[in-house]
């Protein structure tokens, strides 16, 4: 087998870590999602922009728009992680950016949590 590394490179253990394929595919994947997910929520906020308030509730306990609105959250919130970790591992460097990456994960979960949270109180009539 024909080893490229140099002797040093392989005692530090650098070169691919082998998982920035998956990373490239995940936010692909997950932006692809978010078309037709957008799309939806745009019409459907033009179409209710002269609704009040009380229209709209009852819009959002459609269990339909519900789910919809779920997986809006939930998709763009881990669109945003993946987009934001990029940037944290391209412009971070040392203990900044463990700390960084670990701020990144508990605000995303934090975030999708909260609105999940906020459209099944809203569904469920609370």
């Amino acid at each position: 087998m024909n080893d490229m590394n140099t002797p040093l490179g392989k005692v530090r253990g650098l070169g691919s870590a082998k998982t920035g394929t998956h990373h490239w595919w995940a936010q692909r994947v997950s932006a692809i999602a978010n078309i037709p997910l957008v799309i939806w929520f745009v019409i459907s906020m033009m179409g209710h922009a002269s609704s009040d308030y009380t229209t709209l509730l009852s819009w959002m306990q459609v269990p339909f728009v519900a789910v919809l609105m779920i997986l809006l959250v939930i998709n763009m919130s881990w669109h945003m992680r993946l987009g934001v970790q990029i940037a944290i591992e391209d412009y971070v460097h040392g203990r900044a950016r463990v700390v960084s990456l670990l701020t990144l994960d508990f605000a995303t979960v934090v975030l999708a949590v909260l609105g999940v949270f906020s459209i099944l109180k809203i569904s469920f009539g609370g």
